[in-house]
């Protein structure tokens, strides 16, 4: 029998789930449950070719998870005849505690709690969605897979800050990097599908969607990464700013009169894209910009303008450059985008194919033949990548362990 792992990804207000079987890769089944807390929570069931909605009284992550399970039951399939070994969490910050998929302890449960201010939206959610399994399905592992895992390789030229050693010491400031299981995934892939090994070869990841972030991966270990301390830093996204000057934030506040709590919302939510045009949906800015909108024009022109400014950089940062990998909702569906974030690098060996780039559906070589650097369109699978090392954790715990 094939190994399953049901891949939970907690958020403040809803879960979001999938049953993956391990050796196949194949999603077995996924759903979402949402505006958990509210009167009434939609919830959203995918299994065997078909959907099924329904609407339930969700007050809190515990009664959710017993609901996804009445779907289990339901709609199929029957979580004890799928080979279910156990249960993976997406944990967004480990920060240098966790450098890898864990096995969830009461100690682990306690540090991932103090790790907290460094992800207050998301780690006491992800924790929420840890007791509510555990509550569910206490005979199994609970196995906690973490975003900044995979960047714990940066070296300390590439994580330190250059503020005074004591203050980033006690409040634990440094780069952690995100979107790790992505980035890890579409790195190693990206290798498969060059006939070669992680280790042989130097892979720039670039996974651009809502949120946005870069990775440039030497021999299967990231050694550099766009996101920093917070997920804010780095690459224009959907609606957060990316890079700035660190004054403007003093200036909003000291002239502007904006509350810290004010910017904060300002840079996260209502900056990017979203800010800059009315949209961070690519597809409603192409149709912008061919209906003459300025504004729809300059924000795509700032988009790429970082991607090439990070991709340049890159380059340096590895010396030789094997493979670009774009990845996510907007590298792996928007040919534009990609041919304009890689325009003028020719002189790196950096080529696109247009018809390629063009018609790429899923994994895809956009390169011509003969590049120094191939580029491809790999698409991300972070559910699977969770499941995969939830399993080969558990498969390595002693049996009395399990």
């Amino acid at each position: 029998m094939s190994e399953t792992v049901l891949v939970i990804n907690a958020g403040s207000s809803s879960i979001k789930y999938q049953l993956v079987d391990v050796d196949t890769r194949e999603a077995l089944a996924s759903g979402i449950v949402e505006r958990i807390g509210e009167a009434v929570s939609p919830l959203t069931h995918k299994a065997a070719g078909a959907k099924h909605t329904v609407e339930a009284a969700v007050p809190d992550h515990t009664t959710g998870l017993r609901a996804v399970l009445k779907l289990f039951a339901e709609y199929g399939p029957d979580l004890a005849g799928v080979g279910l070994v156990g249960v993976g969490h997406r944990v967004v910050q480990g920060a240098d505690v966790y450098t890898a998929a864990t096995i969830i302890t009461p100690q682990v449960i306690s540090a991932i709690e103090e790790l907290a201010p460094l992800a207050p939206l998301h780690n006491p959610a992800n924790l929420q969605g840890v007791r509510a399994a555990m509550a569910a399905f206490p005979e199994l592992p609970q196995v906690a897979v973490f975003d900044t895992a995979f960047h714990a390789t940066l070296p300390p030229a590439a994580f330190t800050y250059a503020i005074p050693p004591e203050v980033a010491r006690s409040l634990r400031v440094r780069r952690y990097g995100f979107h790790g299981t992505s980035h890890q995934y579409v790195s190693r892939e990206t290798a498969r599908a060059m006939g070669r090994a992680a280790e042989e070869v130097n892979i720039i990841t670039i996974h651009i969607g809502s949120g946005c972030s870069m990775a440039a991966v030497r021999a299967g270990r990231s050694v550099e990464t766009t996101m920093g301390l917070t997920p804010l830093e780095g690459l224009v996204m959907g609606s957060r700013c990316g890079d700035i000057d660190p004054a403007i934030v003093f200036h909003l506040v000291r002239e502007g009169g904006y509350t810290i709590n004010q910017v904060d919302a300002m840079l996260n939510k209502e900056s990017g894209l979203l800010g800059m045009c009315g949209s961070l949906d690519v597809r409603d800015i192409h149709k912008a910009i061919a209906e003459g909108d300025d504004a729809a024009r300059l924000a795509l022109e700032v988009f790429t303008h970082r991607l090439r400014h990070y991709i340049g950089g890159y380059c340096a940062q590895l010396g030789r450059v094997d493979a670009i990998a774009f990845t996510a909702g907007i590298g792996e569906n928007d040919p534009i985008t990609r041919a304009l974030a890689l325009r003028g690098l020719e002189g790196f060996g950096i080529e696109v194919d247009a018809a390629a780039n063009q018609a790429a559906r899923g994994a895809a070589r956009i390169s011509p033949d003969g590049a120094r650097t191939e580029v491809w369109v790999m698409p991300t699978n972070e559910e699977y990548e969770i499941a995969h090392q939830a399993a080969e954790l558990i498969d390595a715990l002693e049996p009395t362990a399990r």
